[in-house]
């Protein structure tokens, strides 16, 4: 068959699938296909979006993703944008057993996240189009690129862009600045004794009596929303530079639910294309056998990439998980569950001893002998460990946690790792690198709080 008459199959069979999911109970906003080349997809895939700000770095993982596709370490089957429409990108040099799969992969996407309370959330906050408002900031950067040349805009986008990962998802992305005022809380009236001790003539109560209204510290609590607070409260930008900062936190608030319901989602999505190719009486028998052989390849045991055999594969458990739970409680259950919950409270809720021993999963820990050679011990089969294993890389887009602690009245900034409640490190030579970013737009002495291998504190700084 011809690559145009299986685009034409597939096109055909696409509302046939779609109508099929509808009677199975999903339901999802439109979704918009687009069939596309392999080097469009791999750029889509790197940049995160179809037209995305100029940065290098994007190039850098552009070469990094081609050398993985040529060696053969990488198979873009998709690439699928939530909205209102959803956007779908499909390789057109795929076979067309494979788009058929991808199209019904695509439809449990888009009913996840239509019903998710988180990706429901952010969605309502950032907007329905992310794809047309990414396109529209590109274009005001290049603007500014025009306007203000390349080096003065790339050092504004190394900063935020080292810094996507440090947003506050518990506030909204329209936030309120800080209040610039306090008044302090009226002490309270004494009763009793008290009170007739204080009418007394010529006494003195030993307070200080109350001064009103005084200004209110910067920031008044530690900060993470590190992005937020540089745009609000650097004290030199200009408006074209907190845009862009401001930009890259909006686009981090919507990728922030695919990052946090990965096992979830691509189960989810694992789980419907499978059930709708088996009931899709449509689909000729040779189609049906090389789908399903592409889904054994989806939901393999173990992802790509270093300790392939060690790192889990979210296709596959999230797959497993929904069919262990809509085997022992129903579908009615799991529809809840997948509006309900993200990653942490599914592994946390579901992911039982019998499952995690069918799937052989099993905690571990990475040890290194005196030679300076790595080792794997394999730890206990503790499930609670090993539910935490899973799940601790998906904490704060997998990044350290640092926070702003004060703002002096000079201009400089004071950062802190969080790292008694992070429970990960901080790579010391990226966070000078990183502190420097952060410098060239603030414009002021900033300096980072941590601790070194050895757990003694370390300060990080830099001139201004």
């Amino acid at each position: 068959m011809t690559a145009a008459r299986g685009h034409e199959q597939l096109a055909r069979w696409t509302p046939q699938i779609e109508a099929l999911a509808a009677r199975n109970g999903l339901d999802y906003h439109p979704i918009d296909f687009e069939l596309v080349p392999d080097t469009f997809m791999m750029e889509v895939a790197v940049y995160g979006l179809p037209v995305r700000m100029p940065h290098w770095s994007f190039g850098v993982r552009y070469i990094y993703q081609h050398v993985q596709h040529r060696m053969g370490g990488s198979h873009i089957f998709e690439v699928v944008f939530p909205g209102n429409p959803n956007r779908a990108y499909l390789v057109s040099d795929n076979g067309l057993a494979e788009n058929t799969l991808v199209t019904a992969h695509v439809v449990g996407h888009a009913d996840f996240s239509k019903h998710n309370a988180l990706f429901a959330r952010m969605q309502e906050q950032v907007g329905y189009h992310i794809v047309t408002q990414a396109a529209e900031r590109a274009h005001r950067i290049q603007a500014a690129i025009d306007e203000h040349g390349h080096k003065r805009v790339e050092a504004v986008l190394d900063a935020a862009l080292a810094l996507e990962q440090h947003i506050d998802i518990d506030q909204p992305v329209n936030r309120p600045d800080y209040p610039t005022r306090i008044t302090p809380e009226p002490e309270p009236r004494p009763v009793g004794f008290g009170a007739r001790y204080a009418e007394l003539p010529g006494e003195d109560t030993g307070r200080a009596p109350q001064t009103g209204i005084r200004r209110a510290p910067i920031p008044p609590h530690p900060e993470p929303d590190l992005l937020w607070f540089i745009a609000r409260y650097a004290p030199d930008m200009e408006g074209w530079e907190r845009d862009i900062f401001l930009g890259v936190r909006e686009e981090s608030f919507y990728f922030y639910p695919v990052f946090a319901c990965q096992i979830m989602n691509e189960g989810w999505a694992s789980y419907w294309h499978a059930r709708l190719l088996r009931e899709a009486d449509f689909l000729p028998h040779d189609i049906y056998l090389d789908a399903i052989k592409s889904h054994s390849d989806v939901i393999r045991p173990h992802a790509g990439g270093d300790d392939i055999a060690l790192a889990i594969n979210p296709y596959h458990v999230g797959f497993a998980m929904w069919e262990h739970i809509i085997e022992q409680q129903g579908l009615d259950a799991a529809m809840r569950i997948r509006a309900q919950e993200d990653d942490f409270s599914f592994v946390r809720n579901h992911l039982d001893e019998t499952l995690a021993e069918q799937l052989q999963l099993f905690a571990w820990n990475r040890r290194h002998s005196g030679s300076g050679k790595a080792w794997i011990r394999i730890e206990d089969k503790d499930i609670d460990a090993l539910r935490e294993q899973i799940i601790a890389p998906r904490f704060n887009f997998a990044a350290p946690r640092v926070e702003v602690v004060e703002l002096a009245t000079d201009g400089s900034l004071t950062l802190r790792h969080d790292h008694v409640t992070d429970g990960r490190g901080l790579d010391l030579e990226r966070g000078r690198k990183v502190l420097d970013y952060i410098a060239r737009v603030w414009r002021r002495p900033v300096a980072l709080e941590t601790v070194d291998e050895d757990g003694d504190r370390e300060v990080l700084s830099t001139p201004g």
